[in-house]
């Protein structure tokens, strides 16, 4: 029997909306997250015109909803997200194609750029892998700043490399959305671009 590796992007692929505005706005209410996006405009101005990075304009969000926030408060908002809001969210043929490739024994591991502490509950619920952003904790509390590079486009490969040995697949298959998933879909022998709501699907 092969061997295989499959790779899922999150947000958009798995799920229907980006996670990491849904859960700003469940951690804060929409009052506070309309707020508070609107005093951010001018970075995310900025990063619409590609004149800062992604993870600049992410990093400036999380630390003005996030900064100073005990991580068991953050810990627990997690959990009751991944409870209470994510299932709305989940794309129902996503999680059956991942209990498909887990009844056969294929490794399955969801690579994301947005935070471990909310996709990691639900990759635990599902009893796949994850890997995504992580934040920065200092003295308990978030400090907002990310803790490492994003988890997006190139960085989204070198996580991988560094969990998994590749030449021990015999079959890699990846799933994405978006151009932050090009980089994965280069180290796939198969790869599949908005699956759940096309079948638009690429051999390398």
């Amino acid at each position: 029997m092969k061997k295989r590796l499959i790779l899922f992007d999150f947000d958009g692929t798995i799920t229907t909306k980006d996670t990491f505005i849904e859960f700003l706005i469940f951690y804060k209410g929409m009052a506070k997250f309309l707020f508070g996006m609107a005093l951010m405009s001018p970075y995310l101005a900025l990063f619409a015109l590609k004149l800062i990075p992604n993870w600049k304009a992410k990093q400036r969000v999380l630390r003005y909803f996030l900064g100073g926030e005990s991580v068991e408060t953050l810990r627990r908002k997690c959990e009751e997200f991944s409870e209470k809001v994510l299932p709305s969210l989940i794309r129902p043929g996503a999680v059956q194609t991942i209990n498909q490739y887990k009844s056969d024994n294929s490794v399955v591991a969801v690579v994301s750029a947005s935070a471990e502490d909310w996709v990691q509950p639900w990759c635990r619920r599902q009893g796949i892998l994850c890997i995504a952003t992580q934040l920065e904790v200092d003295n308990g509390r978030v400090t907002g700043n990310l803790c490492g590079p994003n988890c997006y486009g190139p960085e989204k490969v070198n996580r991988i490399q560094k969990q998994f040995m590749l030449k021990e697949f015999d079959e890699i298959v990846a799933y994405g959305d978006s151009s932050g998933d090009r980089e994965m879909f280069g180290i796939a022998h198969q790869y599949h671009y908005k699956p759940f709501r096309s079948t638009i699907s690429v051999t390398n």
